[in-house]
C-alpha cells in the first residue's frame, strides 16, 4: 500500500469534480478523501502503486464536462490509510489563501436536466431552477471560496428531505450540487405587473403578455433582460424609445437551433458555440432580420436559452424574442428587483422575478464567427472568471492587479502564472459602471484573499481605470506601473497564442480608436516590433486632428472634414464636389480656424476615426453615432457581397518620415470623390476602402522584408472587422508570415488587462 496527496488546480470546484474523484477512487479500490480547498481540490489516496497510477491517469483523461485541469501537484502521503474513500468538508472557507482560485463560470442547463424539465412524471417538471453538478448557476451566486452552498446565495434555501438525499448520494447526479433545489424547498418565481403579483403560472402569463406586444423584464443568471417579440416592430420600437437606444443592435434568443437557423446563416463553428455550456450570443450573417433589430448591419446576434426559466419562456414561441440587457444606455444591467423598478420602472410592463439573489453581475458573452473561428467580442457569462494560464516562463511572479482600460473594461488579478480576467464590466464613462468596477474588484479580492504587490494601469493619464489603480496602489503602498495601450494589446495576443515569456520579438499591427503610449503619444493604427517587455514603434497611419476633441468620436463628419483639409487644404472649392456637399451645412470655417489655432484639436492616428470619415463621406451616421463604432460597423456591412468591387483597392501611400513608416490615406479621397460623382454604389466604395486599407497595412509590413516564418500579431478592436482582418491575414500569409490572432480573449479593450499583466511580469523578471 502507498499513499499520495494530489492538489488539483484549475476549474475544479462547482463542476462535480469531488463526486467524480470519489467514483474513480472507489472503482480503483482506493481509500482516502477529497475536499475543496482554496487552492482547488485536494485528494489524499491510498492503495497499490498501479492503482494510484491509473487513478492519476484517469483524473487527467476523464474529467467532468465543465472541469478544466491546469496542473496537478503530487507528493507522498504518510498518514495512516482510512478504511474507505469519502468526500470531506471543505477547508479554508474563510479565504485563507495565497491567490485567486478557479471560480467556476455559470453553465447552461444540461441535457439530463432538460429532459427532467419536460417530464410530467418528474418531481422537477417545469421547475425553472432545476440544476445538477453539470449545469446551473456558479459564479453569479458565489460569495466566497471554496465553492460550497454556505458560500452562495442558495444558503437562504434549506434543502428538503428529497433534495438532501440526492445531495448526499455519491451515485446521484446531484451529489454535492450546491445550487440543488426543487419546488418544495428552492427559489420561486412570480410575475409582477403594476397591479401586483399575478395569479397562476407566471411563465404562461408572461408569454401571453409578450404575444400581446408587452415588454417583460426577466431576471436571469447574472442580471435582468428586457424581452419583447422580435417580429413585433411596434413593440421593438417602443422598447427602443423607452430604453433610449435608437439604433444599437439587439440580441435575439430562440428556443432551439432550427429557429436560430431561420434568422442566421450558421456554420458548424457557430452551431457548436451556440450549444456549448457558455451559450454566448453568436454573431453570424443574417438570413432574416426583423425590423429595427440591427439597423444597417449584415450580422445578427442569436443565442439559445441559458437557464431553465428561459427554456420554459421560449418553449411556446416559434420565433425569436429580443433579449437585451436591462439597463439605461451606458449603465450596467440591474441585478435586483428594487433596482429594476427604480431605474427601469417606466420601461417594462411586467417583471418575471425570483428570490435567488444574484451575487455577481455577469452580462451575456458575445462571440463572432470570423475566418472559420469563433472570436471573443465580450467575455462574460459562461467564460469569466475562469483563469487563463500564462505561457512558459511566466510562473513565480508577485501578485499583480491590472486595471484594463476605460472602454469595455475588464480587470485582471494574476498570481503564479494564472490570470483571473474579470467579466466584462463596461464603459467607465458612466459613474455607475465605475462603481460596479470598484464593487466587483473588492468582491473578487475578498472572495479569493488576493492582495496585489504591483498594480498595472493604462498609460493614458486621464483614464478613470488609471485613477482607480493609482488610488489602490497608494492605499496599499505598492508599486504602480503605466503600460502603453498598444503594447498591452500586442502582449495579450502573444499570451493568448502561448508565446513564451523569453521569445524573440514579433511584428505587430494594432488597430484601435485612440490609445496612449508610454511617451504620451495618442496612437491608433500602428506597426510594431515587440516582445513582452518592450515595444518599438515602426510606423503607422498618418495622424490627423480631432476637430472638437472627444466630439469627433461621436460625430463622423468632423473626421471627414479633418481628412479633406489634410488632402486638399482648407478651401472647400478645392475639394471633390461630392465630398464638399456632405459638409455644406457644417461650421467648416470655424473648425478649420480652430485647427490653425490649435484649439481642442489633438492629433491622432486613429483607425476608427478614418473609418468614421469614410462612413460620413457615404452619408452614414454623419451627424452622430448612437453607439461606439456604429459608423465603422455600418460601413463594413455596406461592403457585404461586394467581392468584385473590392479587387479595385483604393490607393494609400507608404512613405518614410522621421525614421518611421507612414501609411498616408490622402490619395484615396480624390478617388472616393470621383466614384461618388460617377454614381458608384456605396457598397462598392466601402469594399474598395477596406481592401485599400488592408493592402496598405500589408505594404508597410512588406517594406521591412520580414523573413518567412516571422510571427505577426493582429490586435486592437479594429480587427473585430471581419473583412479587414481576413484581408490583412491573407496578405501576411502570402508573405510567409505566421499570423497570431485573438480567439478566447477580445482583440479590443476587453483583453487589455491580460496584456498589461504579461508586460509587467516580463519587465519585473528582466
Amino acid at each position: 500500500m502507498s499513499g499520495r496527496a494530489f492538489i488539483v488546480r484549475g476549474t475544479v470546484q462547482g463542476v462535480g469534480f469531488r463526486p467524480f474523484v470519489h467514483r474513480l477512487a472507489v472503482e480503483e479500490g482506493l481509500t482516502g478523501e477529497v475536499r475543496n480547498t482554496p487552492e482547488g481540490v485536494t485528494i489524499v489516496a491510498f492503495g497499490p502503486e498501479y492503482a494510484l497510477g491509473r487513478f492519476r491517469e484517469r483524473l487527467v483523461n476523464e474529467p467532468p464536462a465543465l472541469a478544466r485541469i491546469e496542473r496537478i501537484e503530487e507528493r507522498a502521503a504518510m498518514e495512516p490509510a482510512p478504511r474507505e474513500f469519502r468526500i470531506a468538508a471543505s477547508a479554508g472557507l474563510s479565504t485563507e489563501m495565497a491567490g485567486p482560485a478557479a471560480i467556476t463560470a455559470d453553465a447552461a442547463i444540461c441535457a439530463d436536466c432538460l429532459a427532467e424539465l419536460s417530464d410530467p412524471d418528474d418531481r422537477r417538471y417545469r421547475y425553472p431552477f432545476i440544476n445538477c453538478t453539470n449545469c446551473g448557476p456558479r459564479f453569479s451566486i458565489v460569495e466566497a471560496v471554496p465553492y460550497d452552498r454556505a458560500a452562495t446565495t442558495m444558503r437562504a434555501f434549506e434543502m428538503c428531505e428529497a433534495c438532501a438525499r440526492e445531495y448526499a448520494d455519491p451515485a446521484d447526479r446531484r451529489f454535492h450540487a450546491e445550487p440543488i433545489a426543487c419546488p418544495a424547498c428552492g427559489p420561486s418565481l412570480r410575475l409582477v405587473t403594476g397591479d401586483g403579483a399575478c395569479d397562476g403560472d407566471a411563465i404562461s402569463r408572461a408569454a401571453d403578455m409578450l404575444r400581446a406586444g408587452r415588454i417583460i423584464g426577466v431576471m436571469g443568471l447574472g442580471g435582468f433582460h428586457l424581452a419583447v417579440r422580435a417580429e413585433d416592430a411596434e413593440a421593438v420600437a417602443q422598447l427602443r424609445a423607452r430604453k433610449q437606444r435608437p439604433s444599437k443592435p439587439l440580441a435575439l434568443m430562440v428556443r432551439d437551433l432550427p429557429v436560430a437557423q431561420r434568422y442566421a446563416a450558421l456554420s458548424k463553428v457557430a452551431r457548436d458555440h451556440l450549444t456549448r455550456a457558455a451559450v454566448p450570443i453568436v454573431l453570424a450573417p443574417a438570413r432574416h432580420m426583423p425590423e429595427h433589430v440591427a439597423p444597417g448591419l449584415a450580422e445578427i446576434g442569436v443565442m439559445l436559452p441559458a437557464t431553465p426559466l428561459h427554456v420554459l419562456l421560449l418553449a411556446p414561441f416559434d420565433e425569436a424574442l429580443v433579449m437585451t440587457s436591462a439597463n439605461r444606455s451606458g449603465e450596467p444591467p440591474v441585478t435586483t428587483y428594487a433596482d429594476a423598478l427604480r431605474q427601469l420602472g417606466d420601461v417594462a410592463d411586467a417583471w418575471l422575478i425570483h428570490d435567488r439573489a444574484i451575487a455577481n453581475r455577469v452580462d451575456d458573452s458575445v462571440v463572432a464567427i470570423r475566418g472559420g473561428h469563433a472570436r471573443m467580442i465580450r467575455r462574460a457569462r459562461g467564460f469569466a472568471p475562469t483563469p487563463i494560464a500564462l505561457p512558459e516562463g511566466f510562473g513565480n511572479h508577485p501578485p499583480i492587479l491590472a486595471m484594463g482600460g476605460d472602454l469595455k473594461n475588464a480587470f485582471a488579478m494574476a498570481e503564479d502564472g494564472r490570470v483571473v480576467l474579470s467579466q466584462h464590466i463596461g464603459d467607465l464613462a458612466s459613474r455607475k459602471v465605475e462603481t460596479e468596477l470598484k464593487r466587483t474588484l473588492k468582491l473578487l479580492a475578498a472572495m479569493t484573499g488576493f492582495r496585489a504587490a504591483h498594480v498595472a494601469v493604462d498609460a493614458h493619464p486621464a483614464y478613470r481605470s488609471r485613477r482607480i489603480g493609482e488610488r489602490l496602489a497608494a492605499d496599499e503602498g505598492v508599486a504602480l506601473h503605466a503600460i502603453g495601450h498598444h503594447h498591452a494589446h500586442v502582449a495579450a495576443c502573444l499570451a493568448e497564442n502561448d508565446v513564451p515569456c523569453d521569445a524573440p520579438p514579433v511584428l505587430a499591427l494594432t488597430l484601435d480608436g485612440i490609445g496612449a503610449d508610454e511617451d504620451g503619444r495618442l496612437l491608433g493604427c500602428e506597426l510594431w516590433r515587440a516582445d513582452y517587455a518592450r515595444a518599438v514603434h515602426l510606423g503607422g497611419l498618418a495622424p490627423t486632428v480631432l476637430l472638437g476633441g472627444d466630439r469627433a468620436a461621436k460625430e463622423p463628419w468632423r473626421n471627414l472634414l479633418a481628412r479633406l483639409d489634410d488632402a486638399f487644404g482648407p478651401d472647400p472649392a478645392d475639394w471633390p464636389a461630392a465630398l464638399a456637399a456632405r459638409l455644406k451645412d457644417r461650421p467648416v470655417a470655424a473648425l478649420l480656424a480652430a485647427r490653425r489655432a490649435e484649439i481642442n484639436t489633438p492629433a491622432v492616428s486613429s483607425a476608427g476615426r478614418l473609418f468614421d470619415a469614410v462612413a460620413a463621406a457615404l452619408g452614414l451616421c454623419e451627424a452622430g453615432q448612437d453607439y461606439e463604432a456604429e459608423a465603422p460597423m455600418r460601413l463594413e456591412a455596406l461592403a457585404d457581397g461586394e467581392a468584385e468591387a473590392a479587387e479595385d483597392a483604393y490607393p494609400f501611400a507608404v512613405e518614410r518620415r522621421d525614421g518611421r513608416l507612414v501609411l498616408d490615406p490622402r490619395p484615396l479621397w480624390q478617388t472616393i470623390g470621383d466614384d461618388l460623382s460617377a454614381g458608384a454604389a456605396p457598397g462598392a466604395i466601402s469594399a474598395r476602402f477596406h481592401r485599400g486599407l488592408a493592402e496598405g497595412l500589408c505594404a508597410m509590413v512588406r517594406v521591412l522584408s520580414p523573413e518567412p516564418g516571422t510571427a505577426i500579431a493582429l490586435s486592437g478592436g479594429g480587427f473585430h472587422n471581419a473583412r479587414l482582418a481576413a484581408t490583412v491575414r491573407r496578405g501576411c500569409e502570402a508573405m510567409g508570415l505566421r499570423v497570431l490572432e485573438h480567439e478566447a480573449v477580445p482583440a479590443g479593450d476587453g483583453g487589455l488587462a491580460l496584456g498589461q499583466t504579461a508586460v509587467l511580469i516580463a519587465r519585473l523578471r528582466a
